[in-house]
């Protein structure tokens, strides 16, 4: 694999000072000049290949592997330092905000955030029983097919050996290459790889961070957000500059938005920021080699301030990928995508799902509670169960999607009990019924039944992931196999009586106007008998249930 290497002497720092748009204190801020993301530009240079850093060559070249389509089911380590609290989402952030209850639990428990500030979570954080062996043969007996670490969140930390942020988990916390163990035991385990990157939202996130109490014992006081390498002399940080991690030297904006828009109040990162974010990101795709990189971004990093520099990521990511694999197998996906974006790499639905199916692979992502570990969550039994789970994996798949599941981990690296239960629930479930999920294809109807009627709308697109109503025994979804011979009815529910009828395949169906030959439980052995009319294929199910939650017919 062709590595494109910056020279050693042109470290981060060095490439900051090149840039007219960095801001330090005391200077009068400039508007943001678009980042030069040109192949020419040594800072932004990319693998050569095929792929060029527009949407039209992309949109025009790329295929999502057949590896993703086959998978159906990763699971995630949503974990890094904001889950040393065990708070649960956005740590870093809320606790800077007073009244929120982060805020509070944080002066509580670590101290006021003017000198006990994020920085210092990260300190303590030490990933004391972090073992990605174990826990990746755990999720790869468990159904999981591919697995995702987060490489870092909008906290700015870096979970590997990061040569261009100087906040990383290798210089400081766990003092461990998380990255790298995650990497190694996913390969280990005949895992595919991906890794997820979220820290081009730091400059925005962090400006609360900014602030200071407006009242009480602390009023006035300012919070560590705009502290500098100056500092920190004497303190536990000595020689580090707390800027890389919180990128404070800018007037925050009046509303955090996503996409970067000043008429809405968001304020616009510098062009050093956003190179070194450039830098951080190809730098991981290149040591590490994963399979996948999702951002959590609208469509790419900085979309619609500097689109250049997400397409070169994007083009250097599929390029680099055929100089290693001798073809792309390379999988980026993000969200809020058009039509064209959707052709140039894989559609995201956060929390959510498709409402019909897509006409190219397309991913959710979701969690079974919060997406960092949250300890009130557990200790009420709060999570999505693997009843809840399964139907939402089945009609995803039937709609020609993937589900990604994040299983939050406690500080130290573990699931808890309540965890360890549902992810075994779930792979029990799938030791019997994965044949209808893994490698197939959607079939001509995604499914029937009153579900596929009244639906929860999502909040980033298209439906809700799990749904309030319970699903019955008609609410049925379908995929079948790639040579189109074989059809599978995922059944949500089992009936009262043990009869079922599929309506799509009654005697008149448009969908299947062939013979059905043979119709078997997963699960069981020997073939079930069936009647054929215009009502649909009628059918008795035996006493004995081959599992517990819904249950794949397989018709050949």
């Amino acid at each position: 694999m062709i590595h494109c290497k910056l020279k050693p002497a042109l470290t981060c720092l060095a490439i900051a000072a090149t840039f007219s748009g960095c801001v330090s204190p005391g200077t009068k801020e400039t508007k943001p000049a678009m980042v030069d993301a040109s192949p020419g530009n040594a800072v932004h240079a990319i693998a050569p290949g095929p792929f060029q850093p527009t949407w039209e060559s992309l949109s025009s070249q790329y295929q999502v592997p057949d590896w993703f389509r086959d998978a159906k089911f990763g699971m995630w380590a949503h974990w890094g330092a904001q889950c040393e609290p065990e708070h649960g989402d956005w740590y870093a952030r809320r606790m800077y905000m007073p009244g929120d209850p982060d805020y509070k639990s944080h002066l509580a428990e670590y101290g006021h955030p003017s000198t006990n500030g994020f920085k210092d979570i990260i300190h303590q954080w030490k990933a004391a029983n972090f073992d990605p062996d174990k826990l990746l043969a755990f999720y790869k007996a468990n159904g999981a097919k591919y697995f995702m670490a987060l490489a870092n969140h909008h906290d700015n930390f870096d979970n590997w050996d990061s040569k261009y942020q100087p906040w990383n988990s290798v210089a400081l916390g766990p003092q461990k290459d998380l990255i790298g163990g995650w990497a190694r035991a996913a390969r280990k385990n005949g895992l595919r790889f991906a890794v997820s990157v979220h820290a081009s939202r730091a400059w925005t996130w962090y400006e609360p961070a900014q602030g200071a109490d407006k009242d009480g014992a602390f009023a006035g006081m300012p919070y560590d957000g705009k502290i500098t390498k100056a500092d920190g002399k004497g303190q536990w940080w000595d020689g580090l500059d707390p800027q890389d991690l919180y990128a404070q030297n800018h007037t925050p904006g009046t509303k955090l938005d996503w996409d970067w828009d000043p008429t809405k109040g968001s304020s616009v990162p510098d062009e050093a920021y956003m190179t070194k974010f450039f830098l951080r990101t190809k730098q991981l795709w290149d040591d590490y080699q994963p399979d996948m990189i999702y951002f959590d971004d609208s469509v790419l990093p900085f979309h619609g301030i500097s689109d250049d520099l997400g397409l070169n990521l994007a083009a250097h990511f599929y390029n680099s990928s055929i100089q290693l694999h001798g073809h792309n197998e390379a999988v980026m996906n993000a969200k809020r995508l058009d039509e064209t974006q959707r052709k140039a790499m894989v559609y995201d639905i956060e929390r959510g799902k498709a409402d019909s199916i897509l006409p190219f692979a397309w991913q959710t992502d979701t969690c079974i509670g919060d997406w960092h570990y949250n300890r009130g969550l557990f200790e009420r039994h709060r999570y999505k169960s693997a009843a809840t789970v399964i139907p939402m994996l089945a009609d995803i798949v039937s709609k020609n999607g993937n589900l990604m599941l994040n299983i939050p981990l406690q500080r130290d690296g573990t699931p808890d009990a309540d965890e360890l239960k549902i992810v075994a629930d779930i792979g029990a479930w799938m030791r019997v019924n994965g044949g209808a999920l893994y490698a197939t294809r959607p079939w001509k109807v995604y499914g029937e039944g009153p579900s596929t009627v009244a639906v929860e709308k999502g909040r980033f697109g298209g439906q809700s992931d799990t749904q309030k109503k319970p699903f019955t025994a008609e609410d049925i979804r379908f995929t079948q196999s790639k040579d189109g011979k074989t059809l599978y009815a995922i059944v949500l529910a089992f009936p009262p009586d043990n009869k079922i009828t599929v309506k799509s395949l009654g005697s008149n169906s448009s969908y299947w106007p062939g013979k059905i030959s043979s119709v078997r439980l997963l699960g069981t052995s020997g073939k079930l008998k069936f009647t054929r009319d215009e009502n649909g294929l009628s059918l008795s199910l035996p006493d004995k249930k081959p599992c517990d939650i819904a249950f794949a017919l397989k018709i050949k």
